[in-house]
C-alpha cells in the first residue's frame, strides 16, 4: 500500500444517481437531497439512466428540474452508468455516489465530508438503515478463504460476528463508532477527488454486484482508506438480489471472479468451491436462490455484457 494520502477540507460535492426503471423510489430519493447536503455547495445531481421503461427520466426532470441527466440508451450495468456520471461531475472536493432507493437523512452528508478531513481517508459510508428503522450491516471484510469457509459453515451473519471469519460485517459494536472497513455497500459513498483520480474507473465488467467491492480494494492499494461514520445516518430500502435467482447467481458468480482476479488459479479455484459448498447446503436447506448461485459457480458462463430487462 502506497503512503496514505492527507486529508483536505471537502466543501463542493457533485451528485451521482444511477437509475433503471427507478420511478417507484427515486421521488423520495432526489426530495431529500436538499435537507441531506444542507451545510455544503452541491455542484450538481447528474443521474444516468440505463434505459429505464417505467418515467424514471421524466419524474427526474418534474422534481429536479436542473439535475443532469444522461440516457446510455442501453443497461450497461452500474460500473459502467457511475463511470459516465464521474465524467460529467465538476465538484472539486468529492462525488456522492448514491442508489435510487436511497433517502437522505437531514445534514447526513457533512459528517461524511468530515470524515474525508481526515489524512489516509478517501471513501466515507453512512450508518445505512432500512425503512423501519433497523440496521444494515453494510460493513465487509475483503474476501477470503476464511471467510468464505465461515459464511459456508455457519452462514454469513453468524460467522460475520466474528472477526476475519465471514465477509459481512455483523458484529453491532462494529457500527457505534467511527472505524475502518475493507469495503462497505455501495449504496452511498462520498469518494473524495483525490481517491478518484488515483483508483481510476469502476471495473464495467462486473455488470452488477462486486464492482464497489473492486473499487474499495484498490483505493485501500493506493492508500485510500473506506472510513464507516455513524453520525451519517441514511435510509436504503435494497434487497432485489434475495428475491431474483438472476442477480443471486450474477452476485456469486462476480464474487468468484473478483477473487481469481486478485489471487492464484489454485487459491481462486478452491475460493469457488467453497462458495459452492456453501450454497449447496443452502439448496438442501430449501431456499431457492441457491440453485442459481450453485449453478453460477459450478457451470460457469459467458460473463453477459449487458443486464437483461
Amino acid at each position: 500500500m502506497s503512503a496514505p494520502q492527507q486529508g483536505s477540507q471537502v466543501v463542493e460535492i457533485s451528485v451521482v444517481i444511477v437509475t433503471y426503471n427507478s420511478a417507484e423510489v427515486l421521488r423520495a430519493c432526489l426530495e431529500s437531497l436538499p435537507a441531506g447536503t444542507a451545510g455544503l455547495s452541491v455542484a450538481e445531481v447528474v443521474v444516468v439512466d440505463n434505459a429505464s421503461r417505467d418515467g424514471t427520466v421524466d419524474l427526474v426532470r418534474q422534481v429536479d428540474p436542473a439535475a443532469v441527466v444522461i440516457e446510455t440508451g442501453h443497461n450497461a450495468g452500474y460500473a459502467a452508468a457511475i463511470n459516465a456520471g464521474l465524467r460529467r461531475c465538476t465538484a472539486r472536493d468529492a462525488v456522492l455516489i448514491l442508489n435510487p432507493d436511497t433517502q437522505l437523512r437531514a445534514c447526513c452528508v457533512a459528517p461524511l465530508a468530515d470524515v474525508l478531513r481526515q489524512p489516509g481517508a478517501g471513501i466515507a459510508v453512512p450508518r445505512l438503515v432500512g425503512e423501519d428503522g433497523a440496521l444494515n450491516h453494510s460493513l465487509r471484510r475483503e474476501p477470503s478463504l476464511r471467510t468464505a469457509m465461515g459464511e459456508a459453515v455457519l452462514g454469513g451473519r453468524r460467522a460475520g460476528r466474528h472477526d476475519g471469519w465471514g465477509e459481512m460485517i455483523t458484529n453491532p459494536r462494529s457500527y457505534e463508532r467511527r472505524g475502518t472497513a475493507d469495503w462497505a455497500c455501495g449504496a452511498v459513498l462520498l469518494v473524495s477527488r483525490p481517491c478518484l483520480e488515483a483508483t481510476g474507473d469502476w471495473d464495467e465488467s462486473f455488470l452488477l454486484y462486486s464492482e464497489e467491492t473492486d473499487f474499495c480494494l484498490r483505493a485501500g492499494s493506493a492508500g485510500f482508506a473506506t472510513v464507516f461514520e455513524p453520525g451519517s445516518v441514511v435510509e436504503h430500502r435494497g434487497g432485489e438480489c434475495a428475491t431474483v435467482p438472476f442477480l443471486w447467481g450474477l452476485l456469486m458468480a462476480n464474487r468468484a471472479r473478483l477473487y481469481a482476479a486478485r489471487h492464484g488459479r489454485v487459491r481462486a479455484a478452491a475460493y469457488r468451491a467453497v462458495l459452492a459448498l456453501g450454497e449447496a447446503a443452502r439448496v438442501l436447506a430449501g431456499q431457492r436462490r441457491a440453485r442459481a448461485g450453485l449453478r453460477a459457480l459450478v457451470r460457469p458462463s459467458t460473463r453477459p455484457t449487458e443486464l437483461p430487462s
